[in-house]
């Protein structure tokens, strides 16, 4: 696709991100997932060399299936703090570990049946080679939103570590005041 074109379908696509979101919505995790989402929606543009009506189609079909995938993606986020607990030797969630893991291998199971029903539904009216860039495309954005939400998560609990630890030095200066 010519930088023209690209550059048009992404001021095209940009307007419907940001109207989406409802009036003074401070979440930061939904505006990353709509960039995100835009970004996804103007790579396959230019990848599968897309017009900006079949980029706004696409768009639309992956947006339906992101919010099918939404709660799907939360249980498994729930899950997996869960399981952490537990293996940091949290003992109120040491009886949910296995109902835990359960949901995540259930979880992911309908999270590939989703994703194999979108490629499905986006590669139906394409030719095989488009076909194969779309498989290739959603491979390489799939790994990339994996990359993305292990930073999340890491950086989560670098700050849950360093609140602990400003606890910690709270609790140790009351008790050397209470001391004195």
């Amino acid at each position: 696709m010519k930088p023209f074109r690209m550059a048009m379908l992404a001021l095209t696509l940009l307007p419907l991100v940001t109207f989406a979101a409802p009036p003074d919505d401070g979440d930061e995790a939904e505006r990353a997932e709509k960039r995100t989402r835009m970004l996804r929606v103007v790579g396959l543009a230019e990848e599968l060399e897309l017009n900006e009506t079949q980029a706004l189609k696409m768009a639309e079909t992956m947006r339906q299936f992101d919010e099918r995938r939404r709660p799907l993606m939360e249980q498994v986020r729930e899950s997996a703090q869960v399981i952490r607990k537990a293996a940091g030797g949290d003992a109120s969630v040491q009886s949910q570990v296995d109902q835990a893991v359960q949901k995540v291998f259930d979880a992911r199971a309908q999270l590939a049946t989703l994703d194999r029903e979108m490629y499905q539904t986006l590669s139906k009216d394409l030719p095989p080679q488009k076909r194969a860039r779309l498989a290739i495309f959603m491979a390489r954005h799939d790994g990339k939103m994996v990359k993305l939400l292990r930073k999340a998560d890491r950086e989560e609990r670098q700050e849950q570590r360093q609140q602990r630890r400003q606890e910690r030095l709270r609790r140790l200066q009351e008790r050397g005041a209470g001391q004195q």
